[in-house]
């Protein structure tokens, strides 16, 4: 038997399965400041690396959100890796209430290098990040879908020495978390998952 549906339709279905077929997914903890300088941090569960050289990385908002009005304004976030034991804070950063969501969820900002956006200074792996677009998306019907996707050139990264091995990045002890389906599923990496696959010639 196969579960069949059109989208437009609905899915017939407890919870929208989408966004945990297309999954686990790397999270988008995006420091911005807005034009008056007040910090905003917020997860976001559509976000992944789109580009080698130069090295680009893009989040979808579902609405127009202060993260996103904050990078129109100043051109600029950070991104900011979720480990399992800051996992408990990033959600607590997800509040849409009016706030400074650094103090909320208990998180220490660390300056940037390159930019002035924030950087979450628990996190072990940080990217700077300069704001190439912002896209309002669309359906095929050329409707708005009211989401806007942000991409931004990573212009500076911080990586704790700790995670480097023999010049490699060690995904697994970085501890990542990641989001999956429904209202509150997150996955971690466990090392004993890791296979290698060598391309052909």
């Amino acid at each position: 038997m196969i579960h069949f549906y059109r989208p437009a339709e609905g899915h017939r279905l407890p919870h929208d399965p989408f966004n945990a077929i297309v999954g686990p997914r790397p999270i988008g903890w995006i420091g911005t400041l807005d034009a008056r300088g007040r910090r905003n941090l917020a997860p976001y569960s559509f976000f992944n690396a789109l580009n080698y050289q130069p090295p680009l990385v893009g989040f979808s908002s579902n609405a127009w959100k202060d993260t996103v009005a904050n990078c129109q304004e100043t051109g600029e976030f950070t991104w900011n890796l979720v480990t399992r034991s800051l996992a408990e804070r990033m959600n607590a950063s997800s509040t849409t209430a009016e706030v400074d969501e650094f103090d909320i969820a208990g998180l220490e900002a660390a300056a940037s290098s390159e930019i002035a956006a924030p950087r979450v200074a628990a996190s072990p792996v940080n990217f700077e990040c300069r704001v190439t677009q912002i896209t309002d998306l669309q359906a095929v019907s050329g409707q708005p879908s009211g989401s806007s996707f942000v991409v931004g050139e990573v212009v500076a990264v911080h990586i704790d020495d700790s995670l480097l091995v023999e010049g490699l990045f060690d995904t697994a002890a970085a501890d990542p978390v990641l989001r999956g389906g429904g209202p509150s599923a997150y996955f971690g990496i466990d090392a004993a998952q890791k296979f290698d696959l060598h391309r052909p010639g």
